[in-house]
């Protein structure tokens, strides 16, 4: 019994310090994709010096509606985290269930901004590609795949909140979550405005 008890002790005392090496690690793995999206974007300032380049490139509608998508899903996932953490279980289910739908219909917004680039005339590769659309292409399809990341911590923060592991000192999963899709918010956030602002 002794040993049990001095177990859970050294158990509760070893938490915190995981739970800061969880985040840290979060916070590295963020600063190093946006390096890497800064890079890119780089790339595109200096490509827009290529004599092919676009110049009358319009962004899609679907583009537009999908930030709008976007910025809603941060405020829902931000009052689920609160409710969440407030142990208001209900109210923290119903906004973390608003957030992954929101979340998809941002992908399949999306794919319509792409169907809309295509019945333009641009493909990704090919004869009928520019270095414009294709950048763009590829700078999207990257973010998506970060996207798909951050719904598939949502779909985990809904099944461990149905089984009630989220309690009062106990919330590092949903934060951690959290963090990571107002992050993906923010990145689409800055693609939007340098694919309106440069080109």
């Amino acid at each position: 019994m002794g040993l049990t008890l001095t177990k859970m002790v050294q158990m509760d005392n070893n938490k915190p310090r995981e739970d800061r090496a969880k985040k840290m690690m979060l916070w590295f793995g963020m600063i190093s994709l946006t390096m890497s999206f800064l890079g890119i974007t780089s790339g595109y300032i200096v490509s827009k010096e290529r004599p092919d380049w676009l110049t009358d490139f319009q962004i899609p509608q679907a583009f537009y509606i999908s930030l709008v998508v976007i910025l809603l899903s941060s405020i829902t996932f931000y009052l689920a985290k609160k409710y969440v953490i407030a142990q208001q279980r209900k109210k923290g289910m119903v906004f973390l269930i608003f957030t992954f739908l929101l979340g998809v219909t941002f992908i399949v917004f999306q794919f319509k901004g792409f169907s809309e680039i295509i019945s333009s005339g641009y493909f990704f590769t090919g004869s009928e590609s520019t270095i414009t659309t294709s950048f763009i292409y590829l700078v999207v399809l990257l973010h998506l795949t970060h996207m798909l990341a951050a719904l598939i911590s949502v779909i985990v923060v809904i099944y461990n909140h149905y089984k009630q592991r989220y309690t009062i000192g106990n919330t590092v999963g949903i934060e951690i979550a959290a963090t990571f899709w107002h992050f993906v918010d923010v990145l689409w956030i800055y693609l939007f405005l340098f694919f309106y602002f440069v080109r």
